[in-house]
């Protein structure tokens, strides 16, 4: 079976075989893996790695860059990657440019595992031995430059592909337990292409050792890189659906032992994740919320899909919370920190804890709900930080997610489908939405408050700090109902607030304020 390539691809596969043959004995070169599924499929592919035959990397691309260079090829520096297995790099590779594709060159290699660890002793090995010791028969493809032919060496690659089945090489439940990231790894393969898992595999990952395996033998920042990519893909659903049932849920979405122990309640059926993303990604797909604009970020973004489905699929620990350092925090949060290492710092991962509290805030926003002036009481909600800030939650996929959490109890599992009533509570959104459009509030909810700090200190005469946080609070209220108010009407509007005890001070500052009004009427009283 050959491949199709374009003029750029064929002048580097020339290279590498005119290369190849000067040197003594010749080394045979293939592309490997991801690029020939890729190119076999129709699919753009710029992830070149080639394996050689009888020599490692760095000599076989130095010598290449010095060939190139004296036939005037363009071709850029090389760089080398040591081996790093944590982040699933085996093996010493070495990066070099040519013609503005950067490929990848290592050996051909066999792989000997020992039982407590994903590391393998790594020895040259033949093409067959390659293609055996990787995670699926379509990633186990070669395309060698010379023939210019693929080459199946598993026997079962090229039919995997053509029927669309994700199948290991070698027997699933040896091949899982000597790299339980190969799990994960056949699960965001099934649902970026489509395709079926093998029952033989299925039927392995879900046994309790190769489970036990996956929390045990791999580190938990490469369990939440190959979740961010299933998510991120193009069918994040799929990736869930196989989650439950191959019954990974509390292997992938891991909380240590410390915090599970201080949970503060009983998490939700898992079923409930699952629940929870079919519901969102009905209303993406689905022609009747076309038109729901909150969900037009979702559906253009795959970033904040990601955190959605992320989001949804953690329901079951959306309302606990367990002790960290004897303080309390999100239980979602403990699983994306400690069981996908992902950084809190990130925006997406602050939105996704956020997205709970926010939910629980937005739940049935019947506009009755909202005492007049209800600029100012939608608006203060929607500038609530779980709800909307300029750099992370955005108030639209924060609406979003509260209308999934409303449509949990009209899903029906066992049809896919939702229940009846389910149009009146979009309505409710889609109405909520249009007053939120009305009043001009996508806007204000980013301004900045009229006053800041200090002007409100030197306002009332009081001392800046934390205790002004209220009192901001009530700033911005106060510009939410007035668009048009300036900072002196404010600032009038501030004093007479607390003249009046409506904004309550603490003893010293209000005796501070008290003795400065006395004082500026005992000016008045001179002047007269």
């Amino acid at each position: 079976m050959s491949i199709t390539l374009d003029p750029r691809e064929d002048q580097i596969c020339t290279i590498l075989d005119d290369y190849a043959k000067t040197l003594t004995p010749p080394v045979e070169c293939r592309i490997a893996g991801g690029w020939v599924r890729d190119k076999l499929l129709g699919l753009d592919s710029v992830d070149i790695d080639v394996a050689l035959s009888s020599m490692t990397g760095l000599p076989f691309a130095l010598g290449l860059r010095a060939f190139c260079k004296a036939r005037d090829v363009p071709c850029g520096r090389f760089t080398t990657i040591e081996a790093n297995p944590e982040k699933s790099k085996h093996l010493e590779t070495t990066k070099f440019d040519v013609l503005g594709l950067e490929m990848d060159f290592v050996n051909l290699r066999a792989e000997d595992y020992a039982a407590d660890s994903r590391v393998p002793v790594q020895r040259f090995g033949t093409p067959l031995e390659d293609a055996l010791r990787r995670d699926l028969t379509i990633n186990a493809l070669f395309y060698n430059v010379h023939t210019r032919r693929v080459e199946d060496f598993t026997e079962k690659g090229l039919a995997d592909l053509q029927t669309g089945v994700c199948r290991t090489p070698m027997p699933p439940r040896q091949t899982f337990l000597d790299d339980p990231l190969r799990v994960p790894r056949a699960i965001r393969f099934s649902s970026r292409f489509g395709f079926s898992l093998d029952p033989a595999l299925q039927a392995a990952a879900a046994l309790p050792e190769v489970k036990d395996a996956l929390i045990q033998k791999v580190s938990r920042e490469r369990v939440g890189i190959e979740v961010e990519k299933m998510l991120k893909g193009p069918n994040p659903l799929l990736a869930i659906q196989h989650i439950h049932s191959l019954t990974l849920y509390k292997s992938i979405y891991w909380l240590p032992p410390a915090a599970t122990s201080t949970l503060s309640g009983v998490p939700l059926e898992e079923d409930t994740g699952l629940v929870t993303a079919s519901i969102l990604h009905h209303l993406l797909s689905s022609p009747d919320t076309a038109t729901l604009t909150i969900l037009t970020r979702a559906r253009q973004d795959a970033q904040v899909r990601k955190y959605l489905y992320l989001a949804a699929d953690l329901t079951p620990y959306g309302q606990l919370t367990y002790l960290e350092k004897k303080k309390s925090a999100p239980a979602v949060e403990g699983i994306i920190r400690e069981g996908l290492k992902q950084k809190l710092s990130n925006n997406d991962m602050t939105s996704t804890v956020g997205l709970f509290a926010a939910a629980h805030l937005l739940s049935k926003p019947e506009l009755s709900r909202f005492p007049p002036p209800d600029r100012k009481s939608i608006g203060l909600v929607l500038r609530n930080p779980a709800v909307h800030t300029v750099k992370g939650a955005n108030w639209e996929d924060s609406l979003a997610f509260a209308l999934v959490q409303d449509l949990i109890p009209y899903w029906e599992l066992s049809t896919g489908s939702l229940k009846d009533g389910t149009k009146q509570v979009i309505h409710t959104y889609e109405l909520f939405v249009a007053r939120i459009q009305e009043l001009g509030l996508p806007s204000a909810i980013e301004e900045k408050p009229r006053l800041d700090g200090k002007e409100i200190a030197a306002t009332l005469n009081i001392r800046p700090g934390p205790a002004l946080a209220p009192i901001l609070n009530s700033v911005v209220g106060w510009q939410l109902e007035y668009p048009e108010g300036t900072k002196e009407q404010c600032k009038e509007w501030l004093a007479q607030q607390v003249e009046q005890g409506v904004i309550k001070l603490d003893a010293a500052d209000s005796a501070k304020v008290q003795r400065g009004a006395e004082g500026g009427a005992s000016k008045r009283a001179r002047k007269k």
